[in-house]
This record gives C-alpha cells, structure tokens and sequence, in this order.
C-alpha cells in the first residue's frame, strides 16, 4: 500500500462522492458547499469544474453517458457534453430543510441515495431507491445518511448514520431490505462514505478521524489507512485493474488554525492498494 498523495488541491470545503469513470478515464466528485461538480483525468491530471443549481451531494455515471446528480430538491441529469443541468425528480418538497447527500448505483442499475438535515441537528434524512422513474422510500430517520454500498455478493447493504457513528447493515435481494442491524461504530471520527472491494472489505471515510477505516465482512475491525488531513469523506476504487483508492478530504468546521495546520484538506488524494474494488456500475434510465 502506498502513502495518500495529493493530486488536487482544490481546498474544498466539504468534497464528496467521488467515482470512477472507466469509459472517460477519469473521476468525478463533488464540493456540495460550493456546490460545484468536478472532474479530474487521470491520464493527463486534467482538472475541470462545473457550477450546481444548489448543493450537491453525488454525481454517478448512467447507462446513456449522462451523471444522475443528486442536488437539493431533486434528482438532475447532468450532460457532459453542454455543461447542463436538467431536472429529473423532485424529491423531499415536504422535507425543505434536508439536502441530498451520498449515492450508490447497484448492480440493476437502480440509483440507491440518501438525505440529511442540512444543519445536522434533526433526524429527517432517509433512504431511497430510484429505479425506472420510480421513487421509493427506502429507510427513515437518519441524522447525517451516508452510502450505501453493497457486498461483492449483493447480499448485504451497508448504510449509515455519521452523527450517530454507525454503520447499519440490512439483508438485500432484489431491490429490497430487511433485518436492519448495527455493523460497526466507528471509534476515530466519524463514519461517512463507504466503498467495498472485491474481499467484501468495507473501506469508510472518517471524517475527523484521519484516514480510512477497513472492516472485515464479519465486522471485525482491520485497521486505518492514515493521511495527513483529519476529514476523509470517501474512497472508491479506480483505474483499470481497480486498485487505486480515489479519496475526498474536506475542511468543513475546521476553524483557521486547524486549517492551517492541514492546508491540503479539501483536496483530491490518491493511493495504491493491494485488493481491487468493484466495478462501478450506471444507472438505468428507461
């Protein structure tokens, strides 16, 4: 494994969501207090960055080379090509204190996603499942819901609550879930993005925990990958063979001398690993 080496300095307040692009070679993440959309090619160490109609919590690639991207008050099609924002789905009119936050495409192309309160103080936040046009609720009462993610097998989901430090599991099959129970509580900072490589090791950002923590599919806790800045919001797997942990770092609540010390948080890291992700997979949009 190697050390986390910055390739972005971006100094985002709050980047997120980042997932790999196999067909454009490149990763996309999002700053949701800046609300900007951004791309980085690997190949070149190309950088570019678009402006969000409000706060951005995800950005992942669908079947017709589009981004479904979730932005406060809905689900927006995202076209490359002009730069353009389109809205899809309104979604949570009746929650108009809540954002969108992380999202997860699982192998039926079905776009899982969750909500927060912005201020991080209610528990409003919920899991849903979009799939061929269709909303549905999937889980209710988050503080801060991060993921999902799901098992090499598809079997198990995980998703979580960061304000309460918790990682829940539930049973899935066929788009459904059931026998929702805690997996983990994180003891350095607290859990946010998840990702899981091709071993069912859960890889989970740690924001102002230092680094990314690794859980073994039985929960047994493997460690910490460490890095020079305190909040890690996620990790996902790229390149071609799959190797290569893209992470998003973030500077939100840090006052200016904690930012001081850490300039580099709200950059773009990147580090090798031995065990490859999975494939990311697009959204179905008929």
């Amino acid at each position: 494994m190697s050390a986390p080496e910055l390739i972005w300095d971006l100094r985002a307040e709050l980047a997120e969501g980042p997932v790999w692009d196999a067909d454009r070679r490149c990763v996309w993440f999002v700053d949701i207090k800046g609300r900007t959309l951004n791309r980085y090619g690997v190949d070149d160490a190309g950088k570019q960055s678009w402006s969000a109609p409000d706060q951005i919590g995800f950005a992942l690639p669908a079947e017709d080379g589009s981004l479904i991207c979730g932005v406060r008050g809905g689900l927006y099609r995202f076209d490359v090509a002009t730069g353009a924002f389109s809205l899809l789905q309104t979604v949570e009119q009746d929650r108009p204190r809540n954002r969108l936050n992380d999202g997860f495409v699982a192998p039926d192309g079905s776009l899982w996603f969750g909500s927060m309160d912005d201020s991080e103080q209610q528990k409003t936040g919920a899991l849903y499942r979009w799939a061929a046009g269709a909303l549905t609720l999937m889980d209710d009462g988050y503080g801060v819901s991060n993921g999902p993610a799901l098992s090499p097998d598809g079997t198990v989901l995980y998703h979580h609550d960061t304000l309460d430090k918790a990682v829940y599991a539930f049973d899935h099959a066929d788009g459904a879930i059931a026998n929702k129970r805690l997996f983990a509580t994180t003891v350095d900072g607290y859990a946010d993005g998840p990702s899981v490589d091709s071993a069912g090791v859960l890889h989970v950002g740690l924001f102002g925990g230092w680094g990314v923590g690794r859980w073994a599919p039985d929960g047994g806790y493997l460690g910490k990958i460490d890095f020079p800045v305190s909040a890690v919001t996620k990790a996902t797997f790229g390149d071609d063979d799959l190797k290569t942990l893209y992470c998003t770092t973030a500077w939100l609540g840090q006052d200016d001398e904690t930012r001081a010390a850490q300039p580099a948080a709200g950059g773009l890291f990147r580090l090798r690993v031995d065990t490859p992700g999975l494939p990311q997979n697009r959204i179905r949009l008929g």
